[in-house]
């Protein structure tokens, strides 16, 4: 494998990781712009799906302490971050009906307002364990990296 991660390659590797880690973006982005650096498929795949995966212990774990001292440090804040917690609240009904099966699917559909970042949010506010919604989060961004494929190899084929 690091055979595979030498030169310009290495480059277009990190620079698919990061853009999978961005918030919004994530790896609905992170995906087909690895492809479309001609990045191998496979480690296209690898690096939007880790660079998407890796912000979400830290989200699950650090996101109400980060919240609370941004409120208490940085009160013109508090606006961001109510409106943060209003949309991952109004999210949250799915989750707690359907659980695991509903953070699946906010995570799986490669929508604005769904993803990673989004389903990590909602599983620190609803206090979900890490050793339970990290593996669920996991499985529904493999989902959306299914879906990024058949639409990102499914477009470069229309061309």
């Amino acid at each position: 494998m690091i055979a595979w991660l030498t030169g310009t390659t290495f480059g277009k590797f990190i620079s698919t990781l990061f853009i999978s880690m961005v918030p919004v973006i994530e790896l609905r982005v992170g995906l087909p712009y690895g492809i479309a650096l001609g990045l191998a498929y496979p480690l296209a795949l690898t690096a939007a799906v880790v660079g998407n995966m890796i912000p979400v212990p830290f989200i699950i774990i650090y996101i109400r302490r980060i919240f609370a001292w941004l409120r208490e440090h940085w009160a013109r804040l508090d606006g961001l971050i109510t409106r943060l917690e209003k949309r991952a609240d109004g999210k949250s009904e799915a989750v707690q009906k359907y659980g695991a099966w509903g953070l699946l699917l906010l995570v799986a559909i490669p929508l604005p307002g769904t993803g990673a970042w989004t389903g990590a949010l909602v599983a620190a506010l609803l206090r979900m364990r890490l050793k339970r919604a990290v593996p669920v989060i996991f499985a529904g961004v493999c989902i959306a990296a299914g879906i990024m494929t058949a639409v990102t190899l499914g477009v470069i084929h229309i061309f």
